[in-house]
């Protein structure tokens, strides 16, 4: 296999090393023996020596990634990686080389019992593995809040039971697509648990109340991604050419690009890149908002701060130590790093980092928009499952037209549609296949939803994104969030018409239902429209997004998990809520999606970056990430909308049914589970129907669908960032 040199990383941050190293070899060498990892076999296969973990010196990565612990604390955090990296070559050496599936469960499944978020560990450990966990357990988390040790336990879980996954590929031999491999990377290779460990390290929790929201999301998800990429290119020697390893994102890049290994490298590196600087994005503008949209008190504040620099310390350091560990000998590609290396040596590296990335980093400013795209190079779309469209489609329309009219949809100031736009758009065909068994109530409901939902993805760039005023953005968000209580009345008095129909829609759909799924039926409504925002404020900075953000709030703008959750309360109780968090069917939900936002990028290509000024559409992003002409553009777009529908169709054929089995599931949640698979085909047939049908998207269309009553702007200054219209409904 083709061996590459590794390519100039981006560097922003100098590595410093902390002077407790020397205590935390001492401490952790002590350690190890103590818990068995070192010259102790298992089942007769040997896991460690001592020098394994002298060339590793895992004590020197934590003293780069963590350089302002004190001795105990480095000593403690040194301790954890030398658990995660024990327990990553164990599982190897036991159940990877020689797949076994089923004693590789049996280990997983008794871990949880060494980490509970109360009370005390009663399971007794049987390998260093467990005495490992065990001990780092009660070490660790008394000083921590309930809230950290959930999220710390789940991210524990998540990186141990997700050895599954790559278990699996590696038995079936099969490669993971782009997308899925990003996704499930996150949760395998462990860099959210050091995100955790972060907050411990600086002794500094993020305040509950902004733990979950999306800019610490991004956060965390960005510097893991980085982690594990760099981790990637460095490992690619040691894990595809001698462990066999298959999630590796080298080889998933090499293979789905259909490129060489270099190539893929490269590739790989700038992803990485992209990551880092929407992490840098990302801090200094979501971030400092946020504070300030919480009224996060000037603890709250420094306890972030001190997070963010934690991480930036953790990719920096660990940089630095991929270089310098002997776990990856010739920098993992069979290659020498060029220049300098070692303590004091990073800092030189930054300039010419910081020089060699920033074309990458302009190039998602520099966009002009309106520019004329001449021939769309759209290729076939395969489609396996059949069409079928609701009878009471006709009735549906007008009914539609009705409702629209009722809220004054046609009246509203400023005018973003009417009649004759609505009726082009035929949003009750697309509502039509994508239940074709519902009844005509529920056609007419989902019909007004995705008008609705189109009409407000509408109006926010039209009407918010000219102005630039994004103070009245979230001024209309705020009051829409109000309009849907999930016990009482609304405070808020309708006064347009996106608020009219929100007030109408709600209360039609969430009166039915019980307050639990109220409440989460409102969650699903209120990402939308946060997703919303995210368009706006991209509008606003004439910036393309980095393709991984893209993807994940791609699907929230299409309103895919308001759609979903629709979907899953006509479940009833069948299904236990924590079937639905799993792997299986999240897998197969965000492959769904992903094949639908797809197939609207392709087909809406033309209206959004000709006539409206888009940011917003894969084949763009494609093109800005891989700096390459738009054939190349959108046959990655269509390989990757391909690659999707197949992983959806190997969820449904494999993975279901093996998750019926494992988690021993009953006939009634079996039906119940494989009828939304049966509705995920029939959503997804259903969308790339409408979209060969409908008049939206084609050429003669598109000069009658200039926003009405705002004059369409023309580029003007450095990078035409002025303001600018967008229009990038739920369905394109």
């Amino acid at each position: 296999m083709q061996a590459f040199r590794l390519p100039e990383f981006y560097l922003s941050y100098p590595a410093r090393l902390n002077p407790n190293l020397e205590r935390a070899r001492e401490h952790t060498k002590t350690w190890a023996r103590r818990m068995d990892m070192i010259d102790v076999p298992q089942h007769g296969v040997a896991i460690w020596d001592e020098s394994d973990l002298d060339r590793h010196d895992y004590a020197l990565l934590c003293a780069y990634t963590h350089p302002d612990a004190d001795g105990p604390e480095l000593d403690l955090i040194t301790d954890w990686y030398v658990w995660v990296f024990y327990f990553d070559d164990h599982f190897v050496e036991l159940y990877k080389r020689n797949p076994d599936l089923a004693g590789a469960r049996e280990h997983l499944d008794r871990l949880p019992a060494f980490m509970p978020v109360e009370g005390p560990i009663t399971a007794e450990p049987t390998n260093p593995v467990e005495r490992g966990l065990a001990d780092l357990w009660e070490r660790t988390v008394p000083s921590m809040s309930a809230d950290w040790r959930r999220r710390f336990a789940e991210n524990t879980k998540h990186l141990l039971d997700e050895s599954l996954w790559e278990l699996t590929n590696i038995s079936e031999n099969r490669l993971s697509n782009p997308i899925e491999y990003v996704e499930m990377r996150r949760k395998v290779g462990g860099a959210p648990w050091s995100a955790n460990l972060v907050e411990h390290a600086v002794g500094a929790e993020v305040p509950a109340e902004i733990a979950a929201t999306r800019p610490m999301q991004v956060l965390r998800d960005t510097f893991s991604d980085a982690v594990h990429l760099r981790n990637d290119l460095f490992s690619y020697e040691r894990e595809v050419q001698d462990e066999g390893e298959l999630s590796n994102g080298v080889l998933v890049f090499e293979k789905f690009l259909g490129c060489s290994t270099q190539e893929a490298a490269e590739a790989v590196n700038d992803l990485l890149t992209s990551r880092l600087h929407q992490f840098e994005h990302t801090a200094l503008t979501e971030v400092p908002q946020l504070l300030d949209e919480h009224g996060i008190d000037p603890m709250g504040r420094l306890a972030v701060l001190g997070y963010v620099k934690g991480l930036q310390d953790w990719q920096s350091g660990g940089h630095e130590w991929h270089v310098q560990s002997g776990r990856y000998p010739d920098g993992g590609g069979g290659s020498v790093l060029a220049g300098p290396t070692g303590l004091g040596t990073s800092a030189a590296r930054i300039i010419s980092s910081l020089v060699s990335t920033a074309p990458q980093r302009m190039r998602s400013y520099a966009r002009t928009p309106f520019q004329p795209v001449g021939h769309v190079p759209r290729r076939e779309i395969r489609m396996p499952y059949p069409v079928s469209l609701s009878p009471h489609l006709d009735l549906a329309r007008e009914r539609n037209v009705e409702w629209a009219r009722s809220i004054g949809l046609f009246t509203d100031i400023p005018l973003v549609w009417d009649e004759r736009m609505l009726r082009a758009i035929d949003l009750p065909h697309c509502a039509a296949g994508l239940d074709p068994d519902a009844t005509a109530e529920e056609i007419e409901l989902a019909s007004a939803w995705l008008t609705w939902g189109t009409y407000g993805d509408d109006y926010y760039p039209q009407v918010f994104g000219h102005s630039r005023d994004m103070a009245g953005a979230k001024a209309l968000t705020a009051r829409l969030k109000e309009l849907m209580p999930v016990e009482g009345a609304s405070p808020v008095i309708p006064a347009n018409a996106l608020e009219r129909g929100l007030a109408d829609l709600w209360q039609r759909t969430a009166d039915p239902l019980p307050v639990d799924e109220r409440r989460t039926f409102r969650d699903s409504v209120e990402v939308m429209l946060d997703s919303w925002l995210w368009e706006l404020a991209n509008q606003h900075q004439n910036r393309i997004p980095d393709p991984v953000d893209y993807v994940e709030m791609r699907r929230r703008t299409f309103g895919s998990e308001l759609t979903m959750s629709l979907s899953r309360f006509s479940h009833g109780a069948t299904v236990p809520p924590e079937i639905y968090r799993t792997r299986t069917i999240r897998a197969m939900e965000n492959s769904a999606t992903d094949f639908a936002t797809l197939v609207n990028d392709v087909y809406s290509y033309r209206k959004e970056i000709q006539y409206e000024g888009e940011v917003h559409n894969a084949v763009l992003v494609v093109q800005n990430f891989l700096d390459c002409d738009l054939d190349r553009a959108f046959q990655v777009v269509h390989d990757l909308m391909d690659a999707r529908l197949r992983q959806f169709e190997r969820t449904v054929d494999v993975e279901l049914p093996a998750l019926f089995e494992e988690q021993d599931l009953d006939a009634e949640t079996r039906a119940t589970l494989t009828r939304y698979a049966s509705e995920l085909q029939d959503w997804m047939a259903g969308i790339l129907n409408w979209h060969r049908d409908c008049r939206r998207y084609f050429d003669t269309e598109l000069r009658h669908n200039v926003p009405l009553g705002i004059p369409l702007p023309r580029p003007t200054g450095l990078g035409t960032s002025a303001a600018r219209i967008s229009w990038d409904p739920v369905v394109g």
